[in-house]
């Protein structure tokens, strides 16, 4: 049931994509604002019970409404399943994005591309030269196919497997969401206590789908420096999860990701000097993605096949 579930949902997501403000969205931001203004007094249990409330009670309708109506009808259980993915997994989430710089790229205009990146990531990058602009929508791009299609399939079929319906696919989704809805703001709101259960329950909840998505990334791209650079420059190319990532990715395409410090050759810890980022390695990370989405589905459909009753 999982395999079609997430087949159909990633058609669908492709055919009709969901705008930004759509209501589910919506209502799940203003859930997570509520739980802010209502519960954050600066204490850490405050901060841990937020983060509970708020990932926890969408993650409990998802999986009870599931449960609920399997008893009435399997074929609603299916279809509310597939809804519940359509909402938290997709493509078309972010990949506008970049297919805009890319074609900006493309046509050789730099500036396009630095403005799209900016209204993308929000920040400024006006004065960035044209390989670090290269780099950074290599990374934004493997970070966002992550968290919006390979995470959000690891946590659901985990929770699948355990009986919890779509629940893992929400709680994923809105664990990686409350960071960045917890920001500091200039009034000094969040709490600290707030962010830093955000952000230590982020990096416990993506420590497997992370791990899990660097190991495809190796499996259909280039294994032993994907491997090599996982283990020996990850903590160069970012924090926890994202470094792991990122490093994997790096040798899985051959590509650059880290800026070398001044005097260093760029010479990678297994002894290879990876190409700085080109044009030409954007068609590389979209072949990596999509390579990588056939494996997903291939391992799923084994997984499903394995649990029919024989």
């Amino acid at each position: 049931m999982s395999f079609f579930a997430i087949l159909i949902a990633l058609l669908l997501e492709q055919a009709r994509p969901l705008a930004y403000d759509n209501p589910v969205h919506s209502a799940l931001r203003s859930w997570a604002r509520a739980v802010r203004r209502n519960l954050d007094a600066g204490q850490a249990s405050h901060g841990w019970l937020s983060w509970v409330l708020a990932v926890g009670v969408p993650a409990a309708v998802a999986g009870g409404v599931y449960w609920a109506l399997w008893w009435f009808s399997s074929v609603l259980a299916f279809a509310w399943m597939v809804g519940v993915l359509y909402v938290t997994v997709g493509f078309r989430q972010f990949s506008h994005h970049f297919t805009g710089i890319r074609q900006a790229l493309e046509a050789g205009d730099d500036a396009a591309a630095r403005e799209q990146l900016a209204a993308w990531q929000r920040v400024d990058v006006a004065s960035l030269p044209r390989t670090e602009l290269l780099r950074q929508v290599i990374e934004q791009s493997v970070l966002a196919a992550h968290r919006h299609v390979f995470g959000v399939l690891a946590l659901f079929v985990v929770g699948w497997m355990l009986g919890l319906g779509p629940a893992g696919a929400v709680l994923y989704r809105m664990a990686e969401y409350l960071p960045r809805s917890w920001r500091e703001r200039p009034d000094g709101t969040p709490s600290v206590a707030l962010r830093s259960a955000a952000e230590q329950a982020w990096q416990w909840v993506d420590h497997l789908p992370a791990r899990a998505t660097a190991l495809g990334f190796a499996v259909v791209g280039n294994f032993e420096e994907a491997v090599a650079s996982w283990r020996g420059e990850a903590e160069r190319y970012g924090p926890g999860s994202d470094g792991i990532l990122l490093s994997a990715t790096s040798g899985a395409i051959g590509v650059r990701l880290v800026t070398p410090l001044e005097g260093e050759t760029g010479e990678e810890a297994d002894g290879t000097v990876r190409a700085e980022p080109q044009i030409a390695h954007l068609a590389s990370v979209v072949g990596l993605v999509w390579r990588s989405v056939v494996l997903w589905m291939l391992l799923l459909a084994l997984l499903s096949l394995a649990r029919l009753p024989v």
